[in-house]
């Protein structure tokens, strides 16, 4: 498992992961604009030789917050500690740029991810209502948070 940190030039990785995991993927253009938007930050998880993307997470840390944007691991690597690893090092690189805790939004419905960041130190603070678009209607979204440098 290598876990490294990427900038904009990782934008067409970024998507073609993205499109693996969500049903709604994100394009390059717009991985390739956050990640050169102000606190934003990406690492990647790869394996193998030669090195495979297995996932990777999208993180922006501004004024003492910061918020996991999205992370996404490739189905066929699912189960296999990318997602916690992946959380534990954007914590770390947070907590680096001072923010004192990390926030994010997740389906209310998607019980496996819930269950990463409940065992990864995130505990939910809120709920937004209607907040991901679905065809069966709005879903809501979990509001978890996560403290750091405590």
């Amino acid at each position: 498992m290598n876990l490294r940190p990427v900038g904009p030039e990782a934008a067409f990785d970024l998507a073609d992961l993205h499109d693996r995991a969500f049903d709604r993927p994100w394009t390059a253009l717009e991985f390739d604009d956050l990640l050169k938007s102000p606190g934003a930050f990406a690492v990647l998880g790869e394996a193998g030789e030669p090195a495979e993307p297995k996932g990777f997470i999208l993180c922006r840390s501004i004024a003492g917050e910061a918020e996991i944007l999205t992370i996404a691991v490739d189905p066929a690597a699912r189960r296999r500690g990318w997602g916690a690893a992946l959380v534990e090092i954007a914590a770390g690189v947070a907590a680096e740029t001072g923010a004192e805790a990390l926030f994010l939004e997740v389906a209310a419905d998607n019980l496996a991810a819930i269950a990463l960041y409940q065992s990864t130190g995130f505990s939910k603070v809120g709920v937004r209502k209607g907040y991901y678009p679905h065809p069966d209607g709005a879903k809501d979204a979990l509001v978890m948070r996560r403290t750091l440098n405590t």
